[in-house]
């Protein structure tokens, strides 16, 4: 796909977040939507406290909304040289996802409801997410696997991993799927602890998936991942420290899925290890400590978790945490790039 339609797409879903921003989050602001501050994160974050959240409403409607116009312009421009099998399975594959990522986004939506009306920082419980999210997965890959058996009649259960080959994995291969899809969308979550950090993240992931896919020619999901990368941007403006507004789990839990739906979409899922780096490193960050918590009796390993909370515990602000994160993402992105052209193309 052409640059001229990528940065189309990227600037739309920036100027759909920012214009309409500051309206929002005075609306957000005059609901009393705002952040309750308790027990998680550093002592010092209370001062955040009445900041309007559920902020991830910008963003999830201006990447909804460029994502879908610049694909319909898209289609209806090259209608005459796409083949209307290729253009079926593009346009199938790129509704799919955005309506798994906007199911995980309503997820997070009806999480963000509870913390607010009750005043605590746990909405839904941990098994009630856990069964919401997995039901979203399980659907979201039945109906990718049919439409990809429908395209080429090939097995979704194969996993093509870079260095390793491709092995099938059969019936297992659904129970990996969805533990990887679902560990992504709440490593993601995990991420949205300082301000700017999980926007400013997700968007060097999203440039780079843009590269890589277009890079390997999967029409669709290199729309995707530019609306995803101004759609955060965008959000950036308001997110960065200080916040204006938070995403909440709305926002982050959209996030996660749209980095699957462009990666599954892509049929290269294992890119998510490397141009997910970051939210891995911040979910076993959390898995590590309370292993280590459990059998040490008491002892911990980082002195908060996630870890973003270790290095601000350690006197980095919020901005340096934001930067070195992103550095991060960009050297994992670099990575999946690299592995496009030299792997998978």
């Amino acid at each position: 796909m052409s640059k001229v339609w990528l940065i189309t797409a990227a600037l739309l879903a920036f100027l759909f977040t920012l214009l309409p921003g500051k309206a929002i989050i005075k609306y957000l602001a005059n609901l009393k939507y705002s952040q309750t501050i308790l027990e998680l994160g550093p002592s010092w974050h209370k001062e955040k406290e009445g900041t309007p959240t559920m902020g991830g409403i910008m963003f999830i409607a201006s990447i909804s909304l460029a994502s879908v116009l610049c694909m319909l312009a898209f289609y209806l421009s090259n209608k005459d040289t796409l083949s209307s099998k290729q253009a079926f399975f593009a346009v199938a594959r790129f509704a799919i996802g955005l309506i798994m990522a906007l199911s995980f986004g309503l997820v997070g939506f009806v999480d963000d409801y509870i913390k607010i009306s009750q005043k605590r920082n746990l909405g839904l419980t941990g098994k009630q997410k856990l069964f919401l999210q997995f039901f979203i997965a399980f659907l979201y890959l039945f109906l990718i696997h049919f439409l990809k058996q429908a395209q080429s009649n090939e097995s979704l259960t194969v996993f093509d991993i870079p260095l390793l080959g491709s092995y099938n994995f059969g019936v297992f291969y659904w129970i990996i799927s969805s533990i990887m899809l679902v560990g992504i969308v709440n490593a993601v979550n995990l991420t949205d602890g300082v301000d700017g950090l999980n926007a400013s993240v997700t968007f060097f992931s999203a440039l780079f998936l843009m590269m890589s896919s277009g890079a390997l020619g999967i029409l669709g999901m290199d729309i995707m991942s530019a609306c995803l990368a101004g759609g955060c941007l965008g959000f950036l403006v308001f997110n960065y420290n200080p916040a204006m507004v938070f995403m909440g789990d709305t926002g982050s839990l959209f996030l996660g899925g749209m980095l699957c739906a462009i990666t599954f979409g892509m049929d290269k899922p294992m890119l998510l290890v490397s141009s997910g780096a970051v939210y891995l490193v911040e979910m076993f960050s959390v898995m590590i400590q309370v292993l280590y918590f459990k059998a040490t009796k008491g002892k911990r390993l980082f002195k908060m978790s996630p870890i973003h909370h270790h290095f601000e515990m350690c006197g980095w602000s919020e901005g340096k945490i934001c930067m070195g994160f992103s550095a991060g993402s960009i050297i994992g992105g670099i990575i999946s790039l690299l592995i496009s052209i030299f792997y998978y193309n």
